[in-house]
Formats: C-alpha cells, sequence, structure tokens
C-alpha cells in the first residue's frame, strides 16, 4: 500500500511506549496497544493502493519454496496457537461446542505429541469463537487454560441490525465471560465513504467491550476494492480496533493473500505513525496446512516476528487443524494418516 503525503496524526495527549510495558516493537521502537486516536480524514481519503503490483506480490508469495521438515513442524506448532477454533454454524449445540473446546485444549492427538517429543509445550490454541449463546458453555469448558472465550457480535455476519441492538449484544457477552468480541462493520459506510459514521459505530463498540479485546471484521470479500480495505483498516484501527478481521467466513470470498498484503501494510504505517499495535486475523477458507505457513511467512516479512504470536495473530479457522496434524503425523512417521483419524470435534 502507498499513501500520498497526509497530515501528520498528533500524537499529543497518547501514551509514549514503555519498553517494559511495550506489546510489540517495530524498526526497534516499541509499542503499545491501541487505544485508537481521532479520525484523521486526511489519512484516509489519500490512502492509495497499486492493485497490480500488491496481486503480483501475493502471487509471487504464494509460490516461494517454504519452510522445511523440523522447521516446518516448529511453524505448524505455532500454527496451532494462534487459531482461533470456530464453530459458527446454524445447528450449533452445547455439546458441539464442548467438543470443540475439548479439542481446544489438545489440539494434537497424545500420541503424536509422543512421537514428535512435544509434551513439555502445552501446545493449545488461542481462541474459541462461538455464537453469543454459547459463551458460557465454552467458558465453563476451558476453566483451568489460558484459552480464550471469543463471541461473534453486532448481528454477525451481516451487521445490519439496529445500532443498539448490536451494542447491547457485547454487553450480553461479555458479561457471559467472553474476553474477546468479534464485530462486524457496517459496509455501506465504506460505499458511501461516511469514514465518520464508521469511526462512531467501531468507537461505539470499543467503548462497549470494556476490557474485551476487540476484532473488527470489515468483510473484505464484499468491499469491491483494495483500496477500500485499506481506507477501512485505517478507520477501525483510529477507532481503537485491538485487531483487524478480513471476513466473517459467510462471504463469497474471504481471507485473501492479496488483502493480507494491503491491511498488513495499513498495520505497518499505523503503527509508525502513533506507536501502537494493532493485530490481524484472517478468517474464512484457510484449509490447508500450506495456507498457514503462507499467513505466517506474510506476517514475518511484513511486520516481524511480534506478530508470529497470538497477542498479535489469529488464524480464524474450523477445518485447518485437521491437515496441520496430518502434516505432522507426516513429519513424525513418514506416512499420511487418513484424514478421518483427525477428527475437529
Amino acid at each position: 500500500m502507498t499513501v500520498e503525503k497526509k497530515t501528520n496524526v498528533s500524537t499529543r495527549g497518547l501514551a509514549q511506549p514503555d519498553p517494559s510495558s511495550a506489546l510489540a516493537s517495530l524498526n526497534g521502537k516499541p509499542l503499545l496497544s491501541n487505544n485508537g486516536i481521532p479520525l484523521n480524514l486526511d489519512w484516509v481519503r489519500q490512502a492509495r493502493v497499486n492493485t497490480s503490483a500488491v496481486e503480483r506480490r501475493a502471487q509471487s508469495h504464494a509460490l516461494r519454496r517454504t519452510v522445511k521438515k523440523e522447521w516446518q513442524a516448529a511453524w505448524l506448532l505455532r500454527a496451532i496457537t494462534c487459531m482461533d477454533l470456530t464453530t459458527l454454524s446454524g445447528d450449533d449445540t452445547d455439546e458441539r461446542v464442548r467438543r470443540l473446546c475439548a479439542k481446544a485444549r489438545n489440539p494434537i492427538q497424545h500420541e503424536l505429541v509422543k512421537k514428535l517429543g512435544i509434551e513439555r509445550l502445552g501446545i493449545q490454541v488461542a481462541a474459541v469463537c462461538v455464537y453469543h449463546t454459547f459463551v458460557e458453555t465454552a467458558r465453563h469448558a476451558l476453566e483451568g487454560t489460558n484459552i480464550h472465550v471469543a463471541a461473534v457480535s453486532t448481528g454477525f455476519p451481516a451487521g445490519l441490525s439496529p445500532l443498539q441492538e448490536r451494542v447491547a449484544e457485547i454487553r450480553r457477552s461479555v458479561a457471559a465471560g467472553a474476553h474477546e468480541i468479534d464485530i462486524v462493520i457496517t459496509r455501506a459506510h465504506v460505499f458511501g465513504g461516511r469514514w465518520q459514521q464508521l469511526y462512531d459505530e467501531i468507537a461505539e463498540f470499543k467503548q462497549a467491550c470494556g476490557a474485551a479485546h476487540m476484532k473488527v471484521i470489515l468483510g473484505t470479500g464484499d468491499l469491491m476494492t483494495l483500496r477500500n480495505v485499506a481506507r477501512a483498516s485505517l478507520v477501525a484501527m483510529m477507532a481503537g480496533a485491538d485487531f483487524i478481521k478480513t471476513s466473517t467466513g459467510k462471504e463469497s470470498v474471504n481471507a485473501t493473500l492479496p488483502v493480507g498484503f494491503v491491511m498488513t501494510r495499513a498495520i505497518r504505517e499505523y503503527a509508525q505513525e502513533t506507536g501502537m499495535a494493532v493485530g490481524f486475523k484472517p478468517a474464512g477458507g484457510i484449509r490447508t496446512a500450506k495456507q498457514s505457513l503462507e499467513w505466517l511467512s506474510l506476517m514475518k516479512e511484513e511486520l516481524g516476528l511480534p506478530w508470529m504470536k497470538a497477542p498479535l495473530f489469529r488464524l480464524g479457522v474450523s477445518s485447518l487443524l485437521n491437515d496441520i496434524e496430518r502434516q505432522l503425523e507426516h513429519y513424525a512417521t513418514g506416512r499420511y494418516s487418513a484424514e478421518y483419524r483427525h477428527p475437529i470435534a
């Protein structure tokens, strides 16, 4: 993403990064968690994206040789620790959510853990993502772990219910024990260039989240242009997003590498301007171990090592874990196992 000369963002009143409390660092500069800044319309309106260049970069990224052997196994284990293991189906039940939570606690079969010699690592996923109805069920099933409960909210996936209903939905999920809230923006604000309305909406959601982390779902498959993706990313971060997320998983087009490059470069630019770090979550259509490696390498190249860990990077997935387990078993035994031996729940 390239940006023309813009009005400098005022940092007056912002907390200055303290290395001892920094969430991450970029180019040696410590970064704090994001508290948001006043909306800077000059910055938003002057955002530019060279679409053909981004698409070429994404194509070359996917074609590169990837990590191999023990390094590949290590990266796949890291991918597991960055997962938001998700079930968002109309036929979800308490029992299905409990099974998903059991898998979240023990994402790799015990026999395979022993073969890999990784018992001491205590590999678990980062979070379980569910509808509000199942927040309490997930919270009880995950007691005694560091796994977070994330709830989709604000009229997911369309985000078109009345504003106060969406705000109330956030508050109910936080009261039920959700650690993270995945909110949906009103895409029409992006189409109409109504950046102040979009900012105000997200800021109100942020206030309702309280201490819970807010992941802002842009619905990038619906936003039509990469320029819209860049602008929506900037507005969401200015309004206080802890993460920006590609998709609900319900759009016809979900997480793609070109969108990933645009959003991560917006995160990098925001960090450089404000001294605050925002996380990134690709979601939807990420089903293979190879894809998880592509996303991890994108984070490493564009943002650096802090964005390869769960506090700043999540993979929104429902079936990816199966393929990662199969790849790890191949590494450990030299043979691929049948998919049915690695049930998600």
